[in-house]
């Protein structure tokens, strides 16, 4: 039964020919980042870094998925503040110049993504489509993937300045970017309730019409 309802869910989404996308939000701060890590025993590791400052790098990404073929996508902007609604908007157009056809947005139920600027951006792009996730709920999430690997590829980094730290975070997210095999264990994380929303999403929409 529920294979069934997998495979008329994936038809649904190529009928309607729309591309979804899977955003969200993160930031990298200039104080390294410490994970667990192998070290010989009674030596614990120790890194020196020049300052403490809690300077950040923003980060707004998205993954998005092709209606027919399934192949994986991954856009994403660099700030140096806080991300809001203008920003969340910036991002939004540019999906819009890279995909063509319907755009099926998902993103958490933040305030910053359900603002004014936001309906004026739906109401002046009839393709672009705004979904969100259940509150609490970052696990639904395949973006979340994105930022779990681009962390761990910056665990334990001591970059000297912000300069530095921009480059770091650009080389990890890339490296994701250029990797199907990365983008796809993104998706498989949250393949259960990926599917499920996708049928949620794609009912809504056609009944609408």
């Amino acid at each position: 039964m529920a294979a069934k309802r997998l495979a008329a869910n994936k038809k649904n989404a190529a009928r309607l020919g729309a591309y979804l996308v899977f955003a969200d939000e993160s930031g990298f701060l200039l104080i390294p980042h410490v994970a667990k890590t192998w070290s010989p025993q009674g030596c614990t590791p120790v890194h020196y870094h020049r300052q403490r400052r809690r300077d950040k790098v923003s980060v707004i990404s998205g993954i998005s998925v092709s209606p027919q073929q399934q192949r994986l996508g991954l856009y994403y902007q660099l700030y140096f503040d806080n991300i809001g609604q203008e920003e969340v908007c910036r991002f939004l157009r540019g999906w819009l110049r890279h995909l063509r056809g319907p755009v099926i947005v998902l993103l958490d139920n933040s305030s910053t993504h359900q603002e004014q600027p936001l309906q004026q951006l739906l109401h002046q792009h009839s393709r672009l489509h705004l979904e969100h996730f259940p509150s609490y709920a970052p696990e639904l999430n395949p973006d979340e993937g994105v930022w779990s690997l681009a962390k761990r590829a910056l665990a334990h980094s001591c970059p000297n300045d912000l300069e530095e730290l921009v480059e770091d975070v650009i080389d990890s997210i890339n490296n994701i970017h250029s990797s199907e095999q990365k983008l796809r264990g993104c998706m498989v994380q949250t393949e259960s309730p990926f599917f499920w929303l996708v049928y949620c999403i794609i009912y809504a929409l056609i009944n609408s019409q």
